[in-house]
């Protein structure tokens, strides 16, 4: 730990005072920033011992969502009374644990759905309108397993059946991204674990000209809790001028120099788990790695 808080003093003193020095870091330099925050913003706790949904917080029926697609400029609005919001709940895993949870009430519910920042006026002929809400639970995946968490039932005098939506207070609880903080756009998109020791990563990069595209290579860092995707560009800038940059992306395989195991795996620009990115495989990955090869 001691090592870890000297290299980052280092890192820390080379991005400071003038930040275009912070394009000047190595991926080693992201590496051990992508460590450090992980274990002392919380996030390791929320990942280990929290709520990390790893599919959408909505159940919306097929004939819903498809009238929803249909009208897509319609908004939300409230059309009828609704319920008291409970001050908290709970969460319960299949495996017998238990999480204590702030709650958002049905309005805030309402407002999640919506495509705008606040909703739409009751009056207003181009909105779906909520007539009853009933506060109850629905089942959800999560990174520690399948759980039953609490949740409203919405139901709209314009749409076909009820709308569902986990009612959670993740603000208020706390989230990975949350205790992560403001970061840079990730530079893995995904990864597939081949073997406990081969990793095939997928990664997103910029290039100036298709005719002079980079060299790139995805590497990874490795520590006793974490691994740390990056990928290392060697820049071929065209002679003279601006580089505006075109999105690209590549896949490659990272050879890890110990186990995977249930170590957690972060994107080392963003400093977020690589999993986020993609959600459900969150739970699939933590599953598979979680037994050592043979």
């Amino acid at each position: 730990m001691l090592r870890l808080l000297a290299m980052l003093l280092t890192v820390t003193v080379l991005a400071g005072g003038d930040h275009l020095l912070l394009g000047r870091l190595t991926l080693h330099d992201h590496a051990i920033r992508a460590v450090w925050t992980w274990r002392t913003s919380g996030a390791a706790e929320i990942w280990r011992a929290g709520f990390v949904p790893t599919e959408g917080l909505n159940k919306i029926p097929r004939d819903v969502r498809k009238r929803i697609s249909r009208d897509e400029e319609f908004g939300f609005a409230v059309a009828g009374p609704l319920p008291a919001t409970p001050h908290r709940a709970q969460i319960r895993w299949d495996d017998g644990s238990t999480l204590r949870v702030p709650v958002i009430s049905a309005r805030q519910a309402l407002i999640a759905l919506s495509p705008y920042e606040q909703e739409a006026s009751a009056q207003d002929d181009r909105a779906y309108k909520l007539t009853a809400a009933t506060f109850t639970t629905t089942r959800l995946r999560t990174l520690r397993g399948m759980a039953t968490v609490p949740a409203w039932r919405m139901r709209f005098s314009n749409l076909p059946g009820p709308i569902v939506r986990v009612a959670v207070d993740r603000r208020t609880l706390g989230t990975v991204e949350d205790a992560i903080g403001d970061h840079l756009p990730a530079d893995i998109s995904g990864f597939e674990v081949l073997d406990q020791r081969t990793l095939q990563v997928t990664y997103e990069y910029g290039i100036c000209s298709r005719r002079r595209p980079p060299t790139v290579h995805p590497r990874a860092e490795e520590w006793s809790d974490v691994v740390v995707l990056g990928v290392e560009v060697q820049e071929q800038h065209p002679r003279g001028g601006m580089c505006a940059g075109v999105g690209a992306s590549g896949t490659g395989v990272v050879r890890l120099e110990k186990p995977l195991g249930d170590r957690v795996v972060l994107d080392a620009r963003s400093r977020l788990p690589v999993c986020l990115h993609w959600e459900a495989p969150c739970a699939a990955v933590r599953q598979d790695t979680a037994t050592p090869s043979r």
